[in-house]
């Protein structure tokens, strides 16, 4: 096992959000870091429209900008969103807060500008080069060498360094090389929908043209449609679909069914969006893939972090947050040993468990979405749960509070939701409304459940570092 010399050279696969913020904290741990990333410089060529969910920055993913100074400038490019927006067939609009007041709200930020901010960022350290353009085609895990093809010439090289660091994405190559050895395993469970992106320009002068401060939400049963806000004015919408089936990508098959379609379900939208037959037809469906693999190291010699070790769905907004988390937890791992394998080991150890709670908890949260937002039951309980958070502080939590505006491990948080939740659904048994909860026997079930299981795992509170 080989100690961490500060001044050695490590090499990081993929530029994306995570690659890019993990090579500045290794610079700022005095490494001299390589990163190769298979895509043209984004900053220079454009890459393309089409594929982009914007993201929902919240508090996990600001803490990790915070540790590097960035989070001043990332927020001042994101908007506020408050709660979800729900637009019913019939159109009467309903809010609901996602949190118990107005200062917790989750952020609509561009993924373009962070991942461009990111990189110009870690360049600005001096102890950073990108190489753009640069595809890894075979990995020695266990010798850290290399075989990269340089796209431009056609050439290829081998390239080799002490450790590896693998953050490219859900489709990782370098997850590929590691999975071949014995005792490694991936699982990989597509989700039957697939995702469109179409865009509602900004009105005039950069007006919004709907609720600024919301993630909007079309939710239909088995399929929906949301839209976030941007800088400029613009919404990014997703349209979720089933890949198959009566209403699906394939069968809208022609410009005069996608457009009966949207007048059919998503009325309001559809004179907001200008281009949805072009973007429908031109821009790629985008899959979706929860990824669970183990061990996500190989000894000392190479790391996957992000999607590349646990991608999971879009639909708690935590993808890059979980990933941002896993460079703070990784950089006090290697604050507190002296050999890579055991900061690799500890890592892989205190992370996985969260990375499996928050995946899990996303794909539910996709069927709470597109299913439950519209249902009457959902929002008085909706409705309760925001009533106990504001008359217990501190002693009723919700799962959505601790996995958006906390840095409580994601394992805890899956745990006290589902405590939380029965409490929640057996409080509004027979109500019609919020107001007459019966705060008495709340205070009764919340001491009996929430408050025990909250003291006996009281060291687990303690955030995730």
């Amino acid at each position: 096992m080989h100690e961490i010399e500060r001044t050695e050279r490590v090499t990081v696969v993929g530029a994306g959000l995570v690659g890019s913020l993990l090579s500045m904290y290794l610079a700022r741990r005095g490494f001299q870091v390589d990163v190769l990333e298979r895509r043209p410089d984004m900053r220079r060529e454009s890459i393309g429209a089409g594929r982009s969910i914007n993201l929902a920055i919240s508090t996990r993913g600001l803490h990790a900008l915070r540790q590097v100074g960035l989070e001043e400038e990332a927020l001042r490019h994101a908007i506020p969103m408050r709660g979800r927006m729900i637009h019913p067939v019939s159109g009467a609009l309903a809010f609901q807060a996602y949190g118990k007041d107005e200062s917790q709200h989750i952020n609509s930020l561009s993924r373009a500008w962070l991942n461009a901010f990111l990189m110009t960022n870690a360049e600005g350290t001096g102890r950073v080069r990108i190489g753009f353009k640069q595809r890894v085609q075979h990995l020695d895990v266990e010798t850290g060498t290399l075989s990269v093809l340089d796209e431009p010439s056609g050439t290829t090289r081998e390239v080799r360094t002490p450790v590896v660091f693998g953050t490219d994405g859900s489709g990782s190559a370098v997850r590929h090389e590691v999975e071949r050895l014995p005792g490694h395993t991936t699982t990989q469970e597509h989700l039957g929908h697939g995702y469109k992106e179409l865009t509602i320009p900004a009105g005039p002068g950069g007006a919004f043209r709907m609720e600024k401060h919301a993630l909007h939400i079309w939710p239909r049963g088995s399929y929906m449609l949301i839209a976030l806000p941007n800088e400029d004015g613009s919404f990014t919408c997703t349209l979720f679909l089933p890949f198959q089936g009566p209403v699906s990508f394939e069968s809208l098959d022609s410009p005069s069914k996608v457009v009966a379609f949207f007048q059919e379900q998503f009325p309001d939208a559809l004179p907001l969006i200008p281009d949805l037959v072009h973007d429908f037809f031109h821009h790629p469906t985008g899959t979706m893939v929860t990824v669970k693999s183990a061990p996500w190291h190989v000894g000392g010699k190479t790391l996957l972090l992000g999607d590349a070790a646990h991608a999971i769905v879009p639909f708690f907004g935590q993808g890059m947050n979980c990933g941002f988390e896993d460079c703070v937890v990784l950089d006090a791992c290697l604050g507190r040993h002296t050999r890579w394998a055991e900061a690799f080991e500890e890592f892989f150890r205190r992370r996985k468990t969260n990375a499996d709670a928050i995946a899990d908890m996303a794909v539910e949260n996709f069927v709470e979405m597109r299913d439950k937002t519209a249902d009457p039951r959902f929002l008085l309980e909706k409705a309760v749960e925001k009533a106990l958070l504001n008359a217990f502080p501190g002693e009723f939590i919700s799962r959505y509070s601790l996995v958006s505006f906390s840095r409580v491990p994601y394992r805890l948080a899956y745990e006290v939701g589902a405590l939380a939740s029965g409490i929640v659904a057996e409080l509004s048994e027979g109500l019609t409304r919020a107001e007459d909860v019966d705060m008495n026997r709340a205070r009764t079930l919340i001491h009996e459940r929430l408050v025990p299981f909250v003291k006996e795992h009281s060291d687990g509170f303690g955030l995730e570092r």
